[in-house]
């Protein structure tokens, strides 16, 4: 249904209004939005009281294609739709009549008071939206303390994450630095200890030292002479650590090292840091390491560990000089004891002895060559276990008794059975091998007898090598009742008897049969007139070819004897 006013003045715009909210209020349409539809008419009717004319207000309650709209046009009397506006409304309420409004006052007035309470329903609804608003202002304001405190809370929470990754991180670079100052200072110490030369030790630090933990390093000992035109001019520093026998810092700036003194900073070295660190032994400092930081100073764990490989490399200096003093000592009174061969006419003798060159491994290898009273010639070599003065000193009590036993001209064999008493009397824990050949004259055969001693080799006139292999006594000084048997071979002219110890023919990873046959083939190979005529040069050419796979950790003795020709 279409309702339809005529505006000319502004009481017919007053009833157009007044019209228009109540048939919008009877249509359905909501306080609210009644209310914003005729606010908004009465500000299109005011422009069009300024423009002049007649203007055609039509309101639409139930036209479609919309029924559920209300719907009003303005338009000029004689013109098109200028303005339209809508508000929902409730489809099934039936429109009021047309005249709604009558001309007179007291229906104006009327309308005002019913417009003031559409007014008074709209400031009802917003003071309810106020106080909505006001309460979701607060609930606003209080998520946003809410989020201001946990956004602290995730702050200090992250801030305490940081710390604690931090200290997690400067705790594992502490420990990685702890365990390779560890791992540096064990295989520093391996390396210091496996020597026994106190040359390489010392030329070992700054290897092991530089770049890492210095920038150089002086190793001073007290007990080296300098070349007095050469004499290095030594740190005060290093002259206070030699004479306290604690480490010194010289700088000029307090060091801060843990069990280091400091003092001024050097005048051979003004502009580095200087520090000296006593090589301290049982019994006094016998030389001092002087080092200068690899940067701008040591961190003092790293001091600490480079006073501790000080003192272990004090220990290694000190263990190898004593090495070397003992090795000296057992060296001179085995090569003291060792037999001058004798001359022996239509019998040539050449012996060889080769120390030990690692290890403290000399001192248990032994020859001899001596008559026996019916002009017999003995020929023994011998192999006294452990090593050092103490295996000297048992092989020179075994030279002599057997010379003693020898001088009632016993056979080798009785010979190594009297020495086997002789030991196992003594219960020194000491045991011995040995090889024993008799040489009778005029008589072409050899009789000799072993015990737990490698086999003698024997070379024949034709060129072939034989390996004296008949079953040996057992080691001399075991805790066994044994009787040595005496063997016997044929001993033509021209032939030539080769006693030698294990360090000559064992190696660890081949064991002593393939040094045998290498010994065996290399007799085999020497020239038959170079034997004759000159049996020391054969012995010379002859050993070296045979020792050139060895760690030289044992001791080497070779006796050979050579049958003239013309015997």
């Amino acid at each position: 249904m279409n309702h339809t006013w005529y505006v000319r003045t502004a009481t017919d715009a007053a009833r157009a209004r007044i019209a228009t909210a109540r048939l919008a209020g009877a249509c359905g349409v909501s306080p609210v939005e009644r209310t914003r539809l005729v606010v908004a008419l009465t500000a299109q009717l005011r422009q069009c009281l300024t423009k002049g004319g007649t203007w055609v207000v039509t309101a639409l309650s139930d036209e479609p294609p919309r029924a559920d709209r209300f719907t009003v046009d303005v338009r000029p009397e004689d013109g098109r739709t200028v303005w339209h506006a809508s508000a929902a409304r409730t489809p099934d309420t039936e429109a009021a009549p047309a005249e709604l409004v009558a001309d007179d006052t007291g229906t104006l007035a009327e309308a005002l008071f019913s417009a003031d309470e559409d007014a008074g329903l709209l400031l009802d609804k917003l003071d309810e939206q106020q106080a909505l608003v006001a309460f979701h202002r607060e609930e606003l304001h209080q998520t946003n303390q809410g989020v201001v405190a946990l956004h602290a809370e995730l702050d200090a929470a992250g801030q305490r994450q940081r710390e604690l990754f931090a200290a997690e991180q400067k705790a594992r670079r502490e420990a990685e630095s702890a365990r390779g100052r560890l791992t540096f200072l064990a295989d520093a110490s391996a390396a210091l200890t496996a020597s026994l030369d106190p040359d390489a030790i010392v030329r070992l630090l700054p290897d092991l030292l530089v770049p890492r933990y210095a920038r150089t390093v002086d190793v001073w000992l007290f007990d080296t002479p300098d070349d007095k035109r050469r004499t290095p001019a030594r740190p005060a520093a290093a002259v206070v650590a030699a004479r306290r026998g604690r480490p010194q810092y010289a700088a000029d700036h307090p060091g801060g090292l843990p069990g280091v003194e400091d003092r001024p900073p050097s005048a051979l070295a003004p502009d580095r840091p200087l520090l000296c660190i006593p090589l301290l032994t049982h019994r006094a400092p016998q030389g001092v390491i002087t080092l200068t930081p690899p940067g701008e100073r040591w961190d003092p764990d790293d001091a600490v560990m480079l006073i501790e490989l000080t003192r272990r490399a004090g220990i290694a200096l000190e263990n190898a000089r004593r090495y070397e003093h003992n090795r000296d000592i057992a060296e001179t009174l085995q090569r003291a004891l060792l037999t001058e061969l004798p001359v022996i006419p239509g019998l040539g003798l050449a012996a060889r002895y080769l120390p030990a060159t690692s290890g403290m491994n000399i001192g248990g290898d032994w020859y001899d060559a001596f008559r026996q009273p019916d002009g017999s010639l003995i020929a023994v070599v011998g192999d006294v276990t452990g090593h050092g003065l103490h295996a000297a000193v048992m092989m020179s009590q075994l030279r002599t008794a057997l010379r003693a036993y020898a001088v009632q001209g016993a056979s080798p064999g009785t010979l190594l059975t009297q020495l086997h008493q002789f030991l196992h009397h003594l219960r020194l824990d000491l045991y011995a091998t040995a090889v024993i050949a008799r040489f009778q004259p005029g008589v072409p055969e050899l009789t000799w007898a072993a015990a737990g001693h490698p086999p003698p080799v024997l070379r024949t006139p034709d060129g072939q090598v034989h390996t004296l292999d008949a079953r040996p006594g057992a080691m001399l000084g075991i805790p066994l009742d044994q009787e040595i048997a005496d063997h016997t071979v044929p001993l033509p002219p021209g032939s030539t008897l080769a006693l030698y110890t294990d360090g000559l023919v064992e190696r660890r990873a081949q064991g002593i049969d393939p040094g045998i046959r290498r010994l065996a083939d290399a007799l085999a190979a020497v020239p038959a007139a170079d034997l004759a005529d000159d049996l020391d040069a054969s012995a010379d050419r002859f050993l070296p070819p045979l020792l050139d796979d060895s760690e030289h950790d044992d001791d080497v003795c070779l006796l050979l004897c050579h049958v003239d020709e013309r015997r």
